[in-house]
């Protein structure tokens, strides 16, 4: 089904042009076109990849200056490790999200994706102390069941859940919505560094692409593609944390839910989803329950 790909042109590919993992397939099937890619004329890269021909021109000649970069050995100095779809590493249940990335740019203990025991936590930028005593509740169980947290490294709830993991002394994974030349919000820098080192980041972004709006709706994919089953602590009615419970659901994960007070901003959203039919939760044991018997079930 996959054809041989040279890993030195897909990362200088992807350097200048991070496409979706369709997309890079239409390079490769039935015609291996990535191993003659500067060869190839920009009208045909155009019809192919489905650009503009002057965008397809750009690309063509980015990438004749820049295929002889040395990639892995540039990678390696930051202690950037690249992941590509074909690598042992590459999670496979990535490959049932919508546009599975490419090429997955890690930093930490990259053996972590290899748990298939990862759950994600996730919740409002706003979150209150309401989801600090979620959390209290809920992480220990799941870290003490070896179970790996995902969450998004933004300010608030996921903040708190990479954290109360890590004090837990449990393993947690952060997806970003940039490269790791940047990093949002920047009061997470030590937080960041400390996960670097003994956890783990990732992101389908090179190095050199800043954080723009629309890139962190496209890392909720990963974030919920990755994890077995999403919590939700605090949201409001109109939140990014309800993109994710939403592709979640469509990926057939189960959603738990801490229920709120009723009159509080950051409860309405997360009742509303209750109120839908996601699983409420009070601690981490039901979670590991449900999913065991779920589990024992299959």
């Amino acid at each position: 089904m996959i054809l041989a790909v040279d890993t030195q042109r897909l990362l200088a590919l992807h350097y200048i042009y991070p496409l979706p993992l369709q997309k890079l397939q239409q390079l490769l099937s039935p015609v291996n076109m990535l191993s003659s890619f500067e060869d190839i004329h920009h009208d045909e890269i155009a019809k192919i990849l489905q650009i503009s021909a002057q965008k397809a021109y750009q690309l063509s000649q980015s990438f004749r200056q820049i295929m002889i970069k040395p990639f892995g050995a540039a990678y390696a100095q930051a202690n950037i490790f690249p992941i590509p779809f074909y690598h042992p590493y590459f999670p496979a249940q990535l490959f049932e999200i919508s546009n599975p990335p490419t090429v997955l740019y890690v930093k930490g203990q990259y053996s972590l994706l290899t748990n298939n025991k990862q759950i994600a936590i996730i919740g409002s930028r706003k979150a209150t102390a309401y989801s600090k005593r979620a959390m209290d509740l809920i992480v220990p169980p799941l870290v003490q069941s070896g179970y790996t947290v995902v969450s998004g490294l933004a300010r608030g709830a996921d903040t708190m859940a990479h954290r109360a993991t890590i004090d837990m002394g449990g393993h947690t994974i952060a997806v970003l919505g940039h490269g790791f030349n940047y990093l949002y919000p920047a009061e997470n820098q030590i937080l960041a560094k400390q996960m670097a080192e003994h956890q783990l980041l990732i992101t389908e972004y090179p190095p050199h692409m800043k954080p723009e709006k629309w890139h962190f709706p496209m890392r909720n994919r990963i974030i919920s593609g990755l994890s077995r089953a999403l919590v939700v602590t605090e949201a409001a009615l109109k939140s990014g944390t309800l993109i994710t419970t939403e592709l979640a659901l469509e990926q057939g994960k189960d959603v738990f839910v801490v229920p709120g007070p009723i009159d509080a901003t950051q409860s309405k959203g997360t009742n509303q989803l209750l109120l839908e039919g996601a699983i409420p939760v009070m601690n981490g044991h039901q979670i590991v329950e449900t999913l065991d018997l779920f589990s024992n079930k299959n």
